[in-house]
C-alpha cells in the first residue's frame, strides 16, 4: 500500500490514499485509440502516447469540442450502450431579458476542454469509471417555444428511456418543464425536483408564454411531479416576481434562501432539502440555474443577482444532495455573449462533473451499480 505521511490536511490526505488506487485502464484504451486513428507521432516525439493528430483529452486546446472531449455519438439509438448522455437543448426562446443561452451548450463544451476527468478532491477519475458520450444538441425550433419544448421533452425521453443517465446543456430555464416532463412519463411513481435558483420561475406565464420564469408551475402540473416535493435553493433578491411568489406559497414549494442555507449549514440545508424531494418519490430530478450564484461569479447569464452562493456553497449543496442519486440533471441560463473568460460555463460544468463523481463515490454509476 502506498505511504501517505500524516502531515496532510485530511481531505489531502485521502485525496492522496485515494489516486493510489484508482486504475489507469481508460488512460491506455485512450492512448491505444489515439495512436490508431490518429496516426503515430514524428520520430522526434519521445513520448510515443502521443499521435500525430489529437484524439482524446491532450492537449487541452486542440480538437473538436464535446463534452470533456468525450466520444460524439451521432447515432442517438446508441445512447444506452453509455452510463452517461450529455445533450445539448439550445434554445433561449425562453428569456425576458438578456438571450444569448442558445449558445451554452457549445460554451459549456468549449470550457469542459480546460478539465481532465480526474477530481483530487473526490478521489473519483470519471474516464476510470464511467462511460459518457455526447449526442450533440436536440434541433430546437427558434420561432417555436412550444415546438421547442415537444422536442426536448422527445430528446430527453428517449435519453432516460435508454437508461443512460441524461446530463442536459441548456438552454434557458423555460427547458426544466419538457425536461421534468421527458423523465416523469417513464416513472410508475412520482418525481421531485431539486431547483438551485435566485428565482423562483414557478408562474403561470410571463409576456403572456410560458418563459423561463415559468417551468415548475407547469412541470408541477404533471400528474407524478407533485409541487410538495419541489424544493428551491437560493431564492432572493429583487428579481422574484410575486405572480411566482403567490403559486409557491398556493402550490406549498419548499423554499430555502442563501441565508437561510448558510445559517442552517451545508449539511443541515441538504438533508432538508431530501428529505422534501424524496418524500414519496421515485426519483429526483437536478435543476441548476447558474444564476443562483452571486453576479460577481456568473456575468455570462440572462438575470444576474447579487447576493447569491459563492461557488464553493453551491458545489458543496450540490454534491450532498445528488448523493441518495439522480434520475438526471440540467444546467441552464448559461449566455456565453455576455461572459468574461467563460467563468459563467466554467461552473457549470463543474457542476456537472461533481454531481457525476458524487454519482460515481455513492454506487449510483455506473449503471447497474448499488
Amino acid at each position: 500500500m502506498t505511504h501517505v505521511h500524516d502531515r496532510h490536511g485530511p481531505e489531502a490526505r485521502f485525496a492522496l490514499e485515494a489516486e493510489a488506487k484508482l486504475p489507469t485502464s481508460g488512460l491506455e484504451r485512450e492512448q491505444a485509440r489515439g495512436l490508431k486513428l490518429g496516426l503515430p507521432g514524428a520520430a522526434s516525439i519521445v513520448d510515443r502516447t502521443i499521435p500525430t493528430f489529437s484524439r482524446g483529452e491532450l492537449p487541452h486546446f486542440a480538437g473538436i469540442n464535446t463534452f470533456l472531449k468525450t466520444p460524439y455519438v451521432e447515432d442517438v439509438g446508441r445512447c444506452g450502450d453509455y452510463d452517461v448522455a450529455v445533450l445539448g437543448a439550445p434554445h433561449d426562446a425562453g428569456t425576458t431579458y438578456r438571450s444569448g443561452t442558445r449558445f451554452g451548450p457549445q460554451g459549456l463544451r468549449r470550457i469542459s476542454a480546460l478539465y481532465g476527468t480526474y477530481s483530487f478532491e473526490l478521489g473519483v477519475d470519471l474516464r476510470e469509471s464511467v462511460s459518457i458520450a455526447d449526442l450533440g444538441d436536440i434541433f430546437t425550433i427558434p420561432g417555436n417555444i412550444e415546438k421547442s419544448f415537444d422536442q426536448i421533452a422527445n430528446g430527453v425521453s428517449h435519453v432516460f428511456g435508454s437508461g443512460a443517465f441524461p446530463v442536459v446543456l441548456g438552454g434557458d430555464h423555460s427547458i426544466g418543464y419538457p425536461t421534468v416532463r421527458g423523465v416523469a412519463e417513464h416513472l410508475a411513481g412520482n418525481l421531485g425536483i431539486i431547483h438551485f435558483d435566485r428565482h423562483v420561475d414557478t408562474q403561470e406565464t410571463d409576456l403572456d408564454e410560458r418563459m423561463h420564469t415559468t417551468p415548475w408551475f407547469h412541470a408541477t402540473d404533471l400528474p407524478n411531479v407533485p409541487a410538495r416535493n419541489l424544493v428551491q435553493l437560493g431564492i432572493g433578491g429583487w428579481q422574484a416576481p410575486r405572480p411566482g411568489v403567490k403559486v409557491s406559497r398556493e402550490r406549498e414549494t419548499t423554499i430555502m434562501t442563501v441565508t437561510d442555507c448558510v445559517e442552517m449549514g451545508a449539511e443541515a440545508a441538504a438533508e432538508r432539502a431530501l428529505e422534501v424531494a424524496w418524500d414519496g418519490t421515485q426519483a429526483v430530478w437536478l435543476s441548476f440555474d447558474v444564476d443562483c450564484l452571486d453576479a460577481g461569479f456568473v456575468p455570462g447569464t440572462g438575470w444576474p443577482e447579487p447576493g447569491g452562493f459563492l461557488p464553493r456553497e453551491a458545489l458543496d449543496l450540490v454534491r450532498r444532495v445528488s448523493e441518495p442519486g439522480l434520475a438526471g440533471m440540467e444546467v441552464v441560463e448559461c449566455s456565453p455573449p455576455y461572459d468574461s473568460a467563460d467563468i459563467t460555463s466554467l461552473i457549470g460544468v463543474r457542476v456537472i462533473c461533481d454531481v457525476l463523481a458524487t454519482l460515481v463515490k455513492n454506487g449510483h454509476l455506473p449503471k447497474g451499480g448499488a
